[in-house]
């Protein structure tokens, strides 16, 4: 994705300028030209700094402070604070991170400077998403800024909750098996070496299996630093190419396929396509705009493109279900609840049911993921710690009994 500056006018003749971030300048063309503006002036924003730099020095906002912002700008205005005030307010919050504080107080300076405040917050791409933007100028035109930012921060709760307990449930097993192997490590490479030496100076002979631990212990004392300099390449390397079209192809149909993992990313990736689609439907946002925004920010690039098969099947004079029937990866009951929903005229209430189904579905299937695993680990870490013990106390047993 790129970004573009641009300036054009509304059809009042009003000069807007903001920047926005899309794939190609026709992309940026024709999204402001949806947008009902006239382009004056478009260009490509150079980024400093491009190329590689490690995620921690990007600037990045949390989505949970993006989520108390919302919050507080929504109570500020619910209590009849005028918007240059709030936004100053909130320039002061020492809880934020410098990232935040530094672009509300840029916001508040294009606010000031007659900017609306959809414009003033979409030379933020970074902090604030394309579904976020379009809801606060939606509000804008509807006048319903309160009752939007509420909206947004109930929105952001929920999808960061979601996504974090997702997260925490996957990094559990993962913290244990390192941690379980890291002891293992240091067990082959400080202990088992002084152990060898001492049964090859009385040539006992020893189980097949101690021989392998042994020859092991042995390759990682010598060459230890060699084999962690490898795999630590290795990474780097498999992370790079996880960073270009094809690893992102790669992981995202990986993690919707996965066993037991994937069937919860599949109803976390549902649950986050039908909260957008209806937040933005009750906005006042048209299907195809917010079938738009949502496939940029799905996360996941088949339901990206089942999103984008359904925009061109509404152009087309058909429905987003008959566009959504034909992605293996989308349950036949959301399809059919879609297409009740259209036959209806109640899509947004058949998607606010779909999301809160899918919701608690998540939820439910961590709960008993957790649940499940702990016994699973423990039975693991026993089984490696019950094998290299069997491998060094058997021989040592034999060597006690020949003594």
């Amino acid at each position: 994705m790129s970004v573009f500056e641009y300036k054009a006018r509304t059809k009042e003749g009003e000069l807007r300028s903001g920047v926005i971030d899309v794939s190609s300048k026709d992309a940026a063309i024709e999204r402001l030209h949806q947008g009902n503006l006239v382009v004056v002036e478009i260009k490509e924003q150079k980024v400093s700094g491009a190329g590689f730099s490690l995620p921690f020095f990007r600037g990045k906002v949390p989505l949970k402070e993006v989520m108390v912002f919302s919050r507080q700008l929504s109570t500020l205005f619910e209590a009849q604070v005028p918007i240059l005030d709030a936004l100053k307010t909130l320039a002061g919050d020492t809880s934020f991170r410098p990232a935040l504080r530094g672009a509300v107080s840029e916001i508040l300076k294009d606010v000031t400077g007659g900017l609306a405040l959809s414009q003033a917050l979409s030379k933020h791409q970074n902090i604030f998403s394309n579904f976020y933007l379009n809801l606060v100028r939606a509000a804008e035109e509807a006048g319903k800024l309160q009752d939007t930012f509420t909206y947004l921060a109930d929105y952001i709760e929920r999808n960061y909750y979601l996504t974090s307990k997702v997260r925490n449930a996957l990094m559990y097993p993962i913290v244990v098996l390192v941690a379980m192997l890291a002891v293992m490590a240091v067990m082959t490479v400080v202990v088992i070496p002084d152990l060898a030496t001492i049964f090859k100076e009385t040539n006992q002979p020893l189980p097949f299996y101690t021989e392998m631990i042994f020859a092991v212990s042995f390759f990682l004392r010598d060459w230890g630093i060699a084999v962690i300099l490898v795999i630590v390449v290795a990474i780097f390397l498999f992370w790079r190419w996880a960073e270009t079209p094809d690893g992102r192809v790669f992981f995202n149909r990986l993690e919707v396929h996965l066993p037991l993992f994937g069937e919860i990313f599949r109803k976390l990736y549902m649950a986050r396509v039908a909260d957008n689609l209806q937040t933005m439907i009750v906005a006042g946002i048209p299907i195809l705009r917010a079938l738009e925004i949502t496939s940029e920010v799905v996360g996941n690039v088949i339901y990206k493109k089942a999103l984008q098969d359904a925009m061109v099947s509404v152009k087309g004079g058909s429905t987003i279900s008959a566009a959504f029937e034909r992605v293996p990866e989308i349950p036949v009951m959301v399809v059919q609840m879609i297409r009740v929903g259209e036959l209806t005229g109640r899509i947004d209430f058949i998607l606010a049911n779909l999301a809160r189904f899918f919701r608690k579905e998540v939820d439910s299937m961590l709960d008993n993921l957790v649940t499940l695993i702990e016994p699973i680990m423990i039975l693991v870490l026993g089984v490696m710690v019950a094998f290299l013990m069997l491998a060094i106390f058997v021989p040592l047993y034999n060597l006690v009994g020949a003594l």
